[in-house]
């Protein structure tokens, strides 16, 4: 049934589609259809327009996704250079660990969210650990 309505639409309504376009014999002679001529052109341009598309495609050069570049996406953004000093004294706990891949929600405490960040992008990015050394 689905093959037939296939055959159907290619055999008599695609043919009959197509006599009733009113296609110019010169380029001049678009500038001469009406609105509505041009109403009954716009499936077969969209059609058209997409079947170019998909051709040239694979020849579009591929846009880098930046986002998944960027290390730093919203911290300090108006710095040129970020960078936090911590005392190792001052430490409260044994050891602490230090979001160095930007995208950790409790920042600037790790909350592991390079493992994602390494899937996405192939990076290696991975936390700071500071060790407080117990005497």
């Amino acid at each position: 049934m689905v093959l037939e309505t296939i055959s159907r639409i290619i055999k008599v309504q695609l043919p009959a589609y197509l006599k009733k376009l009113p296609l110019p014999e010169t380029i001049g002679g678009f500038t001469r259809l009406t609105v509505s001529e041009w109403l009954r052109l716009l499936p077969l341009l969209g059609i058209l327009a997409l079947l170019g598309y998909l051709t040239i495609r694979p020849f579009l050069p591929k846009k880098k996704k930046q986002r998944d570049c960027l290390i730093n996406l919203k911290i300090q953004k108006e710095n040129p250079k970020v960078v936090n000093e911590i005392d190792i004294e001052d430490l409260r706990s044994t050891n602490v660990c230090y979001c160095r891949c930007w995208r950790s929600k409790t920042f600037p405490v790790c909350d592991k969210s390079h493992i994602k960040h390494n899937e996405l992008t192939g990076d290696n990015v991975g936390p700071l650990i500071l060790k407080k050394k117990i005497l």
